[in-house]
């Protein structure tokens, strides 16, 4: 009974292991590829946003995450991918509420990036997708996944024109 129990312990520690390993192989992959311009210096550059998040993704993968936006902020949402899957992520952007379509980085010339002003504080969906096609093999990695981060920064909107106070 006693060697039971220490195997399966010995099982759950080397599994849960497993599971830590790989949840790290793409943990901060958006902190680390993604260009970030500001620092807690400069108040008017845009600050890192906990809502970001980075994952693991194979050809043709599509993933969605829910990000809330504020009223009087402005953002900027980046995609960054590893070059084994080439360096373009498609993403799309949806209000959560109505799904309508906001923004579609395919018909904008595939920019990587996007920035807007919340005009009313909402739930937004955001689907990346990553693309099918040659791959190119790195040591040490899978030969048809590869990390994608999703960076979400803000800051607060300039003032214009005669604002009210």
């Amino acid at each position: 009974m006693k060697r039971i129990f220490f195997a399966l312990v010995i099982c759950i520690g080397l599994s849960s292991n497993q599971v830590i390993a790989q949840a790290s192989v793409c943990g901060n992959f958006h902190r680390q590829a993604c260009y970030m311009e500001g620092t807690k210096k400069d108040k008017r550059a845009f600050m890192y946003n906990a809502q970001s998040k980075s994952g693991l993704f194979a050809q043709g993968s599509v993933s969605k995450m829910r990000c809330v936006v504020y009223k009087g902020n402005d953002y900027r949402i980046s995609v960054c991918c590893e070059t084994i899957l080439g360096d373009k992520v498609n993403f799309k952007i949806y209000d959560a509420r109505t799904n309508e379509l906001l923004f579609d980085n395919t018909k904008n010339d595939n920019t990587q990036q996007f920035e807007f002003q919340a005009a009313t504080t909402r739930q937004l969906i955001i689907e990346a997708t990553v693309p099918t096609g040659e791959v190119k093999e790195e040591k040490g990695k899978a030969e048809n996944a590869a990390c994608v981060g999703l960076l979400i920064e803000n800051k607060v909107s300039d003032r214009v024109g005669f604002s009210q106070y």
